[in-house]
């Protein structure tokens, strides 16, 4: 049965207007608002698991690599962990509080942080605190109180204190939050594939496990479009909640390592991680003005005396190939579209990938299996 869209948000202008109205807009009246037909009819474009793979929990490739254009490379536990990075809060439509819900995404006392970067949640609330999580540019949190100049916030899965010098509030906050919410794609099925185009004759780029979130374009019809990364693709309506959502905090957790991860790869992992928020830029080396995904690497890398080309294909031909089971902190993970190498991140611990990501996201932490990874590299022994 197509799945009922309730929301969809195009344009930040758009957003403000349905949402001050109340008004329940549906996929098909978007697609006649937009000047869209309707897409192929809906099948099924989820993928049931082998049963090894069931008994691991994992999602795992079952069409053939020739037939989706996939290597066959082994997918690990999805599961999401307790450091899981950048957890969104999905506002509710279904209750009696429905207006106000709409306009607060689910909170009652909404912050969002006014950093250019970071802003730190800490234990206690004083300076010398200790740092229990950090919001990115943007985030959103409840607060829960204030002590002095102090907020006790709740963001994704943090709580702790935070400057209010460094926080929007009441109506500040909320018109930030109408300005940067993000219309997502929440995959509801096992392992979901993404196709190049609307059909499901299109090549199958990539798969994402359940609860992978997929930044919205579009909605046309029975399908979804999506970014992936710097380009787009196209997903199943029929598995994906669509719901619109703000960034929360970063867990301290995402600082652990397993045993044995040398210092120097620690410190990289760190050194990446401190220009999360930071805009994406095609053609662009900057860590701080704007790079692009290879850009990105090299100047990361450049930091540690490794000299890297600008171009992702070319980068997977240096150092050592790893398998996923083996992948450490510092290694890069790359991905492929058809078979070409046109995406690189670096794995940072616990599951995750550092990477620049698209010209909407910037600089962000995902989920190492957000798309099927295609090859590891190991430069630092």
């Amino acid at each position: 049965m197509k799945k009922k869209l309730v929301i969809h948000l195009y344009t930040a202008a758009i957003i403000a207007s349905l949402i001050g109205a109340g008004v329940v807009v549906h996929a098909t009246v978007m697609n006649t608002f937009r000047g869209k037909t309707a897409g192929a009819a809906v099948v099924l474009e989820s993928e049931s698991l082998s049963e090894a793979g069931r008994a691991k929990g994992v999602g795992t490739q079952t069409a053939s690599a020739s037939a989706n254009a996939l290597t066959d490379t082994a997918v690990s536990d999805n599961t999401v962990s307790d450091n899981a990075v950048a957890v969104t809060e999905t506002r509710t439509v279904e209750t009696p509080t429905e207006e106000v819900q709409e306009e607060t995404w689910g909170y009652t006392n909404l912050g969002v942080a006014n950093v250019d970067n970071h802003l730190n949640v800490r234990e206690t609330p004083e300076e010398g605190g200790k740092l229990v999580g950090k919001m990115t540019k943007n985030a959103a949190c409840e607060i829960l109180s204030v002590e002095n100049n102090w907020a006790h916030i709740k963001s994704g899965k943090v709580e702790g204190y935070a400057s209010l010098d460094y926080l929007f509030t009441g109506e500040q906050a909320k018109a930030k939050a109408r300005e940067v919410a993000t219309a997502i794609a929440t995959v509801n099925t096992q392992t979901l594939k993404v196709r190049e185009e609307p059909s499901t004759e299109s090549t199958v780029l990539t798969l994402v496990p359940i609860e992978e979130k997929l930044e919205v374009d579009a909605v046309e019809g029975d399908w979804v479009k999506i970014f992936l990364d710097d380009e787009t693709a196209y997903v199943s309506a029929e598995y994906v909640d669509i719901s619109e959502q703000l960034d929360t905090a970063v867990t301290m957790t995402e600082l652990m390592y397993g045993k044995g991860v040398t210092d120097v790869k620690i410190d990289l992992c760190q050194y990446a991680k401190q220009f999360i928020g930071n805009p994406y830029v095609w053609g662009g080396v900057s860590l701080t003005k704007g790079a692009d995904c290879s850009g990105f690497v090299l100047s990361v890398y450049k930091k540690y005396g490794i000299s890297l080309p600008h171009h992702s294909g070319s980068q997977a031909q240096y150092g050592t190939k790893v398998s996923a089971s083996e992948v450490e902190p510092g290694d890069l993970v790359f991905y492929a579209k058809n078979g070409k190498i046109n995406h690189v991140a670096i794995y940072i611990g616990n599951g995750q990938v550092v990477h620049a990501s698209s010209p909407r996201t910037g600089i962000r932490i995902s989920n190492m299996y957000y798309r099927t990874p295609y090859t590891i590299r190991r430069l630092i022994p």
